[in-house]
Parts: C-alpha cells; sequence; structure tokens
C-alpha cells in the first residue's frame, strides 16, 4: 500500500523539487495542500505518513495579516505531540519552531544566494552530511530559535541556527535543499523580483550560480531526504 506524503505548499513555484523523485520510489504517493486554494482545516494533522511545510514569503510574526500561520502551527505542533514524521525547509522550519514555542525574528540581514554550510559535530552525524562543502540556496530574512529538544546542526556567517532535528521524525532546515536548480531558478527569480531589487541582489548572479551547483546540490539533497526518511519514525 503506498504512504501518503502532504506538502502544504505557500507559493506555487516552491514546491518539492528535487525531493519528488526520492518520495515515489519510497514508496509515497504526495499531494500538495496549496494555501489560499485548499482549506487548510481540511488537513488531518495526524493521517498522513509524512508531512512537509514549504516556504513562502511571508513571516511567522503576521499571524494578524496570515490566520492562515496560525492554523498550519496547530497542525504541526499536534503531529510532533504524535511523533509523526515531519520536514520544515525555510518558512516551513520556522512554522514548527514557532508551534514549539521557540522565537523567530528578522535575521537583522537578508541571506539569499549560494554558499556552504558549517555542519556542527553533531550534524555531521545526520543526513545532513551529504551536504558537506556543497553550496546550497539560502532565501530568508527571519531567523529561528532552535526549539527545546532540538539539536542545531548547522550554521552561516549570517545564520548561527540552519538546521534541527528533534528525535528521527522531525527536521527543519532554513535553506533550501529540495530546489531544481539546475535550470537557472527562473521562476525564483520572478517570483521573488521585488525582494532581490530591495535587497541590491544581481539575479544574474543567482542564476549563474545555480546552474554551477545545481546538479551537485540535486544529487546530494536527494541522498539526504533519502536517507532520513530511512530512520525517520
Amino acid at each position: 500500500m503506498l504512504k501518503t506524503a502532504i506538502a502544504i505548499r505557500h507559493v506555487h513555484f516552491e514546491n518539492l523539487g528535487v525531493f519528488e523523485a526520492v518520495l515515489r520510489p519510497a514508496g509515497f504517493k504526495l499531494h500538495y495542500h496549496d494555501i489560499g486554494l485548499d482549506d487548510l482545516s481540511s488537513l488531518d494533522a495526524i493521517e498522513p505518513d509524512l508531512l512537509f511545510i514549504l516556504g513562502g514569503p511571508v513571516s511567522v510574526y503576521d499571524f494578524d495579516a496570515y490566520p492562515f500561520i496560525l492554523e498550519e502551527q496547530k497542525i504541526i505542533a499536534t503531529r510532533v505531540r504524535a511523533n509523526r514524521p515531519t520536514v520544515g525547509i525555510c518558512l516551513g522550519a520556522q512554522q514548527i519552531a514557532a508551534a514549539l514555542g521557540a522565537n523567530v525574528r528578522p535575521n537583522g540581514t537578508k541571506e539569499i544566494g549560494f554558499g556552504p554550510l558549517t555542519l556542527s559535530t553533531a550534524g555531521k552525524e545526520t543526513p545532513l552530511r551529504h551536504l558537506l562543502d556543497i553550496p546550497v540556496l539560502h532565501w530568508h530574512g527571519d531567523a529561528f530559535e532552535i526549539p527545546s529538544g532540538g539539536i542545531n546542526l548547522a550554521s552561516t556567517p549570517q545564520c548561527t541556527a540552519q538546521a534541527f532535528m528533534l528525535g528521527a521524525s522531525v527536521l527543519g532546515v532554513q535553506f533550501h535543499p529540495e530546489v531544481e536548480a539546475c535550470g537557472g531558478l527562473e521562476e525564483w527569480l520572478v517570483g521573488h523580483a521585488f525582494e532581490l531589487a530591495s535587497s541590491g541582489i544581481n539575479p544574474n548572479s543567482v542564476r549563474e550560480d545555480a546552474k554551477r551547483f545545481g546538479p551537485k546540490l540535486r544529487d546530494a539533497g536527494r541522498r539526504m531526504l533519502a536517507e532520513w526518511l530511512s530512520k525517520a519514525s
């Protein structure tokens, strides 16, 4: 019987990317739950065998303007209490942290573009080891504190907490290991054009780095997820 993977998607182009190629061979049937199109209250917090919470352009503290933020956090908290496999990417990782009572705040500077991670001693013993020395895509303006019981797995000079795990069943990453970057990230560059311009970032530079680093990131990201899935409880 196929297992069910649900991905909560906040903007259409921030999807599961290269991760999709891992999920299907692992026996998962994938469904997207699109914020703004699908009713979040219809999503059962426990039923999916695997839940992803993907990235997006809002902040977890903007819940007055975007009520779905708190609804999403309730789903996350319920899953974590039930020890159900859950992965948060960028905004998704911030949502996990916030749902568990950790602080999420502006990072001070936007971290956008490709750069390597520094793995902690603990991080080198986790599936993130596949990303060692490989530039990953960063695209965020907020930062999370590690939630209680979590382990800090990685950092960059701009952001001291880039990833955490809670046991074997919860993974949160601030960066984007899922992104299909080989084609130059065109949807991202267009979709986030204002953010790039207001941050003084040249899209041509990001595009060229995407083509340069995309193939290695694609392979490493898939290996990372495959290993995590094999150990998630």
